[in-house]
């Protein structure tokens, strides 16, 4: 009898190794086999294939058996953020077309609240069977570095589905302070011994971009913290907060209505919402940082789930409303591979811890 494909294989581990203790997330050792190298005897092959079979069975009952028999009902989307953010607006928008094809409601459940870091460990211990998705932000892969609570391991823990969106920041100013480029920028903020940036929040890719700009222009830059983009900007735009580097999409209606000057985006090329404003790049090197949102599952989700999910997904994202709404935010769809997509996560982590690290950066804004 042939037995159904119940669990992933783990890639580059040799068969007849124990498998090594791990932790979950709720940081609990989970239970593991013990011991040296297991004999090579047909008798002990066949009676560990045995039991194998059975903890397989009996620890997925849960799961379906084939991607053919997915979904057996309705699939809760967990979004680790507020309602109306990108996160959210880009998840509702592509939800409805997902549903279509699987035949099944997605059911949002937003979790806000500390840097989406509760609601993220809650993702983290739910079943793998693909009746769980987790929307999640750029701040997924840097929250680890930052909180003391975090009870999860964006790699470990979970399973890459695709990278929604990503969108380039823009480094703006208030139109009423003079400054039109990036040196004007450097020569005022040293003239001034240092200049305070706003931000939405400590522990945002907004903050972290301008951590990253202190370093490459080599000026003094106090942070303010905010509750979100938009009580940020309105503090820019009345000149309490000189400057700001947020979301294409938070200050192109003030660059348009003359009230903030853009002096550079934080992408490697320029953008179609503002093609005459020039990456920061291009004058300091190496400077570049976009916002971005993906969608992951549960580790251990079975391969083949996650492939039906990932290609429901990546068609709603092409649907002409939804590329319509997000690209007029200048929001760039992407719709990656899941491989592609676990990439992105290792090298945004791994160069953002960096950046944490080097600038030390911490929650009380010091």
């Amino acid at each position: 009898m042939t037995l159904p494909n119940l669990l992933p294989v783990r890639p580059r581990r040799p068969t007849n190794l124990p498998p090594s203790p791990r932790r979950g997330a709720s940081g609990t050792p989970v239970a593991a086999f013990a011991g040296a190298r297991l004999a090579p005897s047909a008798g002990a092959g066949r009676a560990l294939f045995a039991a194998g079979v059975v903890l397989a069975l009996a620890g997925t009952t849960a799961l379906p058996a084939r991607a053919q028999d997915y979904p057996a009902r309705p699939i809760r989307v967990m979004v680790p953020n507020p309602p109306g953010g990108v996160t959210d607006v880009l998840t509702r928008l592509v939800a409805p077309r997902m549903s279509d094809a699987l035949g099944q409601p997605l059911v949002i459940e937003n979790l806000p609240g500390a840097g989406g870091v509760p609601g993220t460990n809650q993702a983290a211990r739910a079943t793998p069977d693909g009746h769980t998705l987790v929307a999640v932000f750029d701040s997924f892969a840097t929250n680890p570095y930052l909180y003391n609570n975090v009870q999860y391991d964006p790699i470990k823990d979970f399973a890459p589905v695709s990278l929604m969106a990503r969108q380039p920041q823009v480094l703006v100013v208030n139109a009423k302070l003079g400054v039109k480029t990036i040196a004007e920028l450097v020569a005022t903020a040293r003239a001034q011994k240092g200049m305070a940036f706003a931000v939405p929040g400590l522990a945002t890719s907004s903050r972290f971009s301008t951590e990253l700009l202190k370093g490459t222009l080599g000026i003094d830059i106090t942070v303010v913290p905010y509750k979100g983009g938009a009580a940020a900007i309105t503090e820019v735009i009345g000149g309490q907060v000189p400057a700001m580097i947020a979301s294409i999409g938070l200050v192109l209606p003030h660059i348009q209505g003359g009230r903030l000057v853009p002096l550079g985006v934080s992408s490697t090329r320029r953008t179609p919402q503002l093609p005459a404003v020039a990456p920061i790049a291009d004058s300091h090197p190496g400077f570049e940082a976009q916002s971005w949102i993906g969608m992951v599952v549960p580790a251990r989700t079975p391969r083949p789930i996650i492939d039906r999910v990932r290609a429901v997904l990546v068609k709603a994202l092409a649907a002409p409303e939804v590329r319509e709404k997000m690209e007029s935010q200048g929001i760039e769809l992407v719709g990656s591979t899941p491989e592609a997509f676990g990439e992105w996560m290792r090298a945004e982590g791994a160069r953002w811890g960096r950046v944490i690290r080097e600038q030390k950066i911490t929650l009380d804004g010091n």
